[in-house]
């Protein structure tokens, strides 16, 4: 019987990764990985039909946010002069005088 659970000690286990799917060797007797074999890589497309088309997406996707960008950019001018003639706007609608600080109080 110590003969048997000897020997099952020193075998090598195959095991699946549930994660990743890799096949690990593994030593019965210390417990150490002895190989690593990858699992295989997914496609992610089926075939170039489909990836033609993603790419294609990509790129519309691309020229749209960079129109944009550009438009927000020719209306930046005019943002900042309507936020500039807000702000000169409450500025003289504010009382006039120094402003109080916590300082000046005590």
């Amino acid at each position: 019987m110590l003969l048997v659970m000897a020997k099952a000690i020193e075998e090598v286990f195959e095991v699946a990764c549930p994660d990743c799917g890799a096949m690990l060797k593994i030593d019965g007797a210390t417990g150490l990985v002895v190989s690593h074999t990858p699992a295989p890589r997914k496609r992610m497309f089926e075939d170039l039909e489909t990836a033609a088309q993603a790419m294609r997406e990509q790129e519309e996707r691309k020229e749209s946010i960079f129109r944009q960008s550009v438009d927000a950019e020719r209306n930046k001018d005019d943002l900042l002069e309507k936020k500039f003639a807000e702000a000169l706007r409450k500025a003289k609608d504010a009382p006039e005088g120094k402003p109080f600080r916590e300082f000046d109080l005590d």
